[in-house]
């Protein structure tokens, strides 16, 4: 296919864009750092969140050379709240290689080079910003073709992704690839939902095979092989005549390089033992519970957190790794969306 006739499922699409496009700010430009930044905020962030985001960060570092420069605190701070924050540290590291190529690369295998840029993203990206014909293929992609040509195989699978890949290349007008790639993003999100698809008014109906068959709630077919795992955290707000002990979540573990107050993972945890440990029968302390059992949902577990606040007349002893810092300066540090919300109890 993959030429300047397009198949009745490509032209029909492409009309559908015309019409029903969203109208992106990020799709007024061709600026490649414009778009990379764009794909990195949406990878796994809804376009209504990733907006304001989008704006953020532009505002605040236009060209790429000014995110290159900006400290990784900073980068993060900015990000708080979107989640998946090695999206945030690989986004720094790929601002600095861009900067040390001389500019953004001018190939898909300079594309695909930059840390957390994937086969979707480059392909997103070369498309939209350069007009390669290189399909991108996503959730959406794997959506709306699974239920349109009625396809089986499970899109979690290599034999999936070969499929996919294959077909949306195929279906892809070369002199077009932009206009194609994007129609499919907005046509899976806003018509042919994972939910409640908009079969009613679907340009695509008649010809849809998950529709005449009444297949479209079975479709895609994804294996099941996620266990979701509980976790318990506990997290103490220690207070003491204006300042606050935080430290930096270091590798290997969720959030890395975000700033928390005191963490213990510990089901025999005591308070009065721990405040006996640390100094806490020193000096008066008050501690008070602010919330037990909050749940926080991550993609492979589920946090179930206890928040707890000690106002100390004296610094309590805590690892080495934990800082004392001015409370009016907190909103300087990036932290965790589970750690805003204890913020916010307080």
């Amino acid at each position: 296919m993959n030429n300047d006739f397009p198949s009745d499922f490509t032209s029909t699409l492409l009309r559908w864009f015309d019409s029903h496009g969203r109208q992106l700010p990020w799709r007024e430009t061709h600026d490649p750092y414009a778009i990379w930044l764009s794909e990195i905020i949406l990878q796994q962030t809804q376009v209504k969140q990733g907006w304001d985001y989008w704006l953020r960060f532009m505002e605040r570092w236009p060209r790429v050379e000014m995110l290159a420069e900006a400290t990784e605190d900073e980068v993060l701070r900015l990000w708080q709240g979107l989640g998946y924050y090695s999206r945030a540290r690989n986004l720094h590291h790929a601002a600095k290689q861009i900067v040390e190529m001389g500019g953004f690369p001018q190939t898909m295998e300079g594309i695909r080079s930059l840390k957390g840029v994937g086969d979707y993203t480059a392909a997103a990206i070369g498309s939209i910003a350069f007009g390669w014909p290189v399909a991108v293929v996503d959730g959406n992609v794997y959506r709306v073709l699974s239920r349109y040509f009625g396809i089986e195989t499970p899109i979690n699978t290599t034999a999936g992704k070969h499929e996919f890949t294959a077909m949306a290349q195929e279906l892809l007008p070369e002199k077009q690839a932009s206009a194609f790639n994007q129609a499919m993003m907005d046509f899976g999100a806003t018509q042919c939902m994972p939910q409640a698809p908009r079969c009613a008014d679907c340009p695509l109906m008649v010809s849809c095979v998950a529709f005449r068959e009444e297949r479209v709630r079975q479709l895609p077919v994804k294996l099941k092989t996620l266990k979701v795992r509980e976790r318990r955290l506990i997290y103490i707000y220690i207070r003491c005549k204006g300042f606050v002990a935080i430290h930096r979540r270091g590798a290997g573990d969720i959030w890395q390089g975000l700033w928390e107050p005191l963490l213990i993972e510990n089901d025999d945890w005591h308070m009065d033992d721990w405040l006996a440990m640390h100094g806490g029968n020193d000096t008066k302390c008050v501690v008070k519970c602010l919330k037990r059992h909050v749940r926080h949902v991550l993609t492979h577990r589920v946090l179930l957190a206890d928040f707890y606040l000690i106002e100390s007349g004296a610094r309590l002893t805590l690892p080495a790794d934990y800082v004392w810092v001015d409370e009016a300066d907190l909103n300087q540090y990036g932290v965790p969306r589970l750690v805003e919300k204890l913020f916010e109890l307080l």
